[in-house]
């Protein structure tokens, strides 16, 4: 047994000691007791715990591995994903003021990844234990919606009706205004007997759509999502927001960050998260890689009154970005890239010198790349927001402004 002093926290929510030695479930500041084996104490004992540290609200918190911070208290949690915005900057050699954080509540995430695998008795639903492929049951989980939550029975069904003994069943649910809307992969091949019953399922659980594999076996409803005044049908599995709060603030700076532009350009859309409600002030032309994605923009734009003209476009922006010339009839750009960011676009963005730009980020380490980019193109950054919409979780979020001086 050794005992160690935790330092500081890492980017995945371990503690982190001299060594380094990395100790999960630990706060700064922190002295622990335990075995180490290959530079990890995987079962700490708390010798003297922190002010910050707090009883999980969480009764699975110790079992899942869906959450990494349950046991630190909020005001730490917000400060320390700032931070780690703000040290992602600084290794770029920027300073940044920073807006007051937006923390979504609990139990609103809208989506959630179940993982299942069937057993003699039924089969075994949930999420995965912390570091493993075992599944842990999550009846009473703090963060999604209870209707996510509601949905396990649900879940259990499709493993036993159709996942294999030996692989796993993922299932993606995610709420809409026409009910759930489940994606079911890695089973085995639906015949005509197995989609009949996944009919009677959906039917049952009063879901929107079932889709098993690539295949839609069910549409009884659109599983509609709404987007300002327009509402949208993503084809199965399409990119949303986690929460309607997260989206809502992501929403709100990115309206302020391109106030009184007239024509917008939309980067990586998605469905037209804001591409749409956009559209309620300025014209836009959205792009992004997926086709179905959109294709449900496009048709959620035309059935909606009192937007202006919305453009749409399947592009992939990163092997055919939109160059300067292209770029050069907009007033302002919206740009929300995944994890792996938008060097190629970005560049381009920088060489096209358009007024104001909004940025949404999922990446505190490629949004610092990119914004260093753009500050020596001669921008200026404002208005950095970190949401979380992943509350306990790791995950950070982001949205900032950029003007040109």
């Amino acid at each position: 047994m050794e005992q160690v002093t935790i330092e500081r926290l890492g980017h995945q929510g371990d503690g982190i000691a001299a060594g380094p030695i990395f100790v999960p479930g630990t706060l700064p500041g922190e002295l622990v007791e335990g075995e180490i084996s290959g530079g990890v104490m995987d079962a700490p004992r708390i010798l003297t715990p922190s002010e910050m540290r707090v009883s999980p609200p969480c009764r699975h918190a110790k079992s899942c591995g869906g959450c990494q911070l349950q046991h630190a208290r909020p005001d730490f949690v917000a400060t320390w994903k700032q931070d780690v915005v703000r040290h992602a900057l600084a290794a770029h050699g920027i300073e940044a003021a920073f807006r007051e954080i937006a923390t979504s509540p609990e139990q609103t995430r809208r989506r959630a990844g179940f993982s299942a695998k069937r057993t003699k008795k039924g089969a075994q639903v949930g999420f995965h234990r912390k570091r493993s492929d075992v599944i842990v049951e999550v009846p009473d989980c703090r963060v999604i919606d209870p209707k996510l939550a509601a949905a396990l029975p649900l879940v259990e069904a499709l493993a036993v009706l159709g996942a294999s003994r030996k692989a796993e069943l993922s299932v993606m649910v995610t709420t809409s205004h026409g009910g759930l809307d489940v994606v079911a992969k890695g089973g085995k091949e639906a015949d005509a007997q197995m989609q009949q019953q996944l009919s009677d399922l959906a039917r049952q659980h009063e879901c929107a759509r079932i889709a098993w594999g690539e295949d839609v076996v069910l549409t009884r409803r659109p599983p509609m999502q709404k987007m300002g005044r327009a509402e949208v049908s993503p084809p199965p599995g399409a990119f949303l927001q986690a929460t309607p709060q997260g989206e809502a603030a992501l929403l709100a700076d990115v309206l302020e960050h391109i106030d009184g532009a007239s024509h917008v350009v939309d980067l990586f859309a998605g469905c037209g998260t804001f591409a749409l409600p956009i559209a309620e002030r300025a014209r836009v032309h959205a792009v992004e890689g997926d086709r179905a994605m959109t294709q449900a923009l496009d048709h959620g734009w035309r059935h909606a009154q009192g937007l202006r003209h919305v453009t749409t476009e399947a592009r992939d922006l990163f092997r055919n970005p939109l160059l300067p010339a292209e770029l050069a009839r907009f007033d302002a750009a919206v740009i929300d890239p995944p994890r792996a960011g938008a060097e190629a676009q970005v560049a381009q963005l920088c060489e096209a010198k358009i007024p104001r730009i909004a940025f949404v980020s999922c990446n505190p380490v490629t949004f610092a790349r990119e914004a260093a980019a753009l500050l020596r193109a001669g921008y200026q950054l404002d208005g950095l927001r970190v949401v979380d919409q992943f509350r306990w979780s790791t995950h950070i979020e982001l949205v900032a402004g950029f003007k040109r001086q």
